[in-house]
């Protein structure tokens, strides 16, 4: 796909999913299968996904954004090889059940905050816009960010900067937030924004001071990296032999998650150190496929936010053979 463009309110936004064609290379290996686009946004990943499908293949697209449903309900009237659900892809096993299917042929999840919520001032997701402090992908849920800000203790603000955030000063931001919130909330996104450029003592080069402390706080309040964990699994579970999980990552945190998760798959089961292999072990029914990959130079220039994308791929291949163990 080239962009989509989704208005509100007289507004438009635009959006080029990163690393779209070479994750639906790696995604479709049988184009009458039944494949899962468990992050669909506004249906970039989706849109060429349903151009490499036959008439008997079938997609689902799952999203927690009303806004991204919107665009899946007009995706599933022109088509009817597509489904949608609205929730979480770590309802991905719900959400196939719902459909009608077992299992699928392959599963893609672009993870993070998309474009479109980004440059949505009103979503409250950046610090570079004046917004509500939101932040939720899903506002029909609570709470948001403000509402959390205004009750959270001071300590667990700070765990949370520091856990999903990776900030070293999140002791100091955590104490003005604390501090600040007491004469008045703190309810727009430019407010936090400055509030945390004053509590950095130290800037990072090219990099704003409020980057790590809005991506911790949309993380937590998302619950982004705890369905990453039921995600997998669930997506690892729906998968027919020869089916593929396909993850596109944005940050560290998830990155290391989603490569932790896809080699320990991919070793099989794994005796403690120090006991002898005496007997026939079962080889592992996953394999990865190919190194992780980045987007180019090219694709970069088009898109600055694909700098930090880490896409990774893991097959089911369903060995049924033993490995034959020494002692």
């Amino acid at each position: 796909m080239t962009a989509d463009r989704t208005s509100e309110a007289g507004a438009e936004f635009s959006h080029r999913s990163v690393l779209l064609d070479s994750a639906v290379d790696y995604l479709v290996s049988d184009p009458e299968g039944r494949y899962v686009d468990g992050t669909f946004g506004r249906g970039g990943h989706s849109r060429l996904i349903l151009g490499r499908l036959g008439v008997s293949g079938g997609l689902l697209g799952i999203d927690k954004d009303p806004e991204a449903i919107k665009v899946a309900e007009e995706f599933a009237a022109g088509d009817s090889r597509f489904k949608y659900f609205h929730g979480s892809f770590a309802e991905l096993g719900r959400a196939v059940s719902e459909a009608g299917w077992d299992k699928v042929s392959g599963v893609l999840l672009d993870l993070g905050v998309s474009s479109p919520q980004l440059d949505d001032a009103s979503r409250g997701f950046s610090f570079m816009r004046e917004g509500p402090l939101d932040m939720r992908m899903n506002p029909l849920q609570s709470p948001s960010a403000a509402e959390w800000l205004a009750h959270a203790e001071e300590g667990e603000i700070a765990d949370v900067i520091f856990r999903y955030g990776e900030e070293r000063f999140s002791r100091r931001i955590a104490r003005l937030i604390v501090a600040r919130r007491q004469g008045a909330p703190i309810e727009t996104t430019l407010q936090l924004a400055a509030l945390v450029n004053e509590a950095v003592p130290k800037k990072e080069k090219h990099k704003h001071p409020a980057t790590r402390t809005f991506q911790a706080i949309r993380i937590f309040i998302n619950r982004e990296l705890e369905d990453l964990e039921i995600g997998l699994q669930a997506a690892v579970d729906r998968l027919a032999p020869g089916g593929r999980l396909v993850v596109i990552s944005f940050h560290s945190l998830e990155d290391r998650l989603v490569k932790r998760f896809m080699r320990d798959l991919a070793r099989g089961p794994r005796l403690p150190k120090g006991i002898p292999v005496t007997a026939e072990q079962e080889a592992s029914d996953y394999r990865l496929i190919g190194k992780a990959s980045k987007a180019n130079a090219g694709e970069v220039r088009e898109n600055v936010r694909a700098r930090s994308a880490v896409m990774r791929v893991l097959e089911r291949t369903d060995n049924k053979h033993t490995v034959q163990g020494s002692a």
